[in-house]
């Protein structure tokens, strides 16, 4: 599948990817994976079957044996997201989850079980590919490495607005010490750590709109795919 080209977005939560992903996926009828994903089902069929975080053996077990199924609108954009063929969409979303995930993403015969699962993403025409280690670890040969970053403080805001649209209630203190340290856990683990790849093109999201992030990132693509006419 080397000849099958791939798009890497990786950084935090909280920089834009997610939204930069669905409209590259859109835009150029890609397929999308979202691999922050299949940890966040990890950490919730785990929670479910009363499995704790430090059970590496039984982790991995329910790891390599994920009952997962993404279900999509043709476009590569995900639509939801099911867990033994119920959908958890929602339930994913939650800090909780995301802190659950990020313990669970440290172990390293994790992400040994879940990387095979993840390159079978890229197929044709192309792959759009969201996370933390896509351009360092998963497919360190991509097509183009982009890193996005944005502040603590400016994150936590973000995080903070949209769970307000939602009708959640939340603390922006809380919230911004939560993602302070899910960047260090993320940042300094062993295995797989949360950093540009060498070759990746850093963008600074902390003050720039979706509008001018997109913007930038589709010259990008432009370029590194010379026989796309869009």
């Amino acid at each position: 599948m080397s000849n099958v080209p791939v798009i890497t977005i990786d950084g935090p939560s909280g920089t834009g990817k997610g939204t930069i992903c669905s409209y590259l996926a859109d835009w150029l009828q890609w397929h999308f994976l979202d691999s922050g994903i299949l940890y966040r089902v990890l950490a919730l069929a785990a929670e479910r079957k009363g499995i704790n975080s430090d059970d590496e053996i039984a982790i991995v077990t329910l790891a390599e044996n994920l009952d997962i199924e993404f279900k999509n609108a043709g476009t590569g954009s995900l639509v939801n997201i099911e867990l033994d063929r119920k959908v958890v969409t929602d339930e994913i979303r939650t800090e909780i989850c995301a802190s659950g995930a990020s313990v669970i993403a440290s172990i390293a015969k994790v992400r040994e079980a879940l990387i095979s699962r993840q390159r079978a993403f890229q197929e044709a025409p192309g792959l759009i590919a969201d996370g933390r280690d896509m351009g360092t670890v998963v497919f360190p040969n991509a097509t183009l490495k982009i890193y996005l970053t944005a502040s603590a403080e400016k994150r936590a805001k973000r995080r903070y607005e949209q769970l307000k649209e939602k009708g959640i209630n939340a603390n922006l203190r809380d919230l911004s010490a939560a993602i302070i340290e899910r960047d260090e856990r993320d940042s300094m683990r062993p295995v797989s750590p949360l950093k540009p790849a060498k070759d990746a093109i850093v963008i600074d999201t902390s003050f720039l709109s979706i509008d001018e992030v997109l913007d930038k990132i589709s010259e990008l693509v432009r370029n590194a795919i010379p026989k796309l006419k869009k």
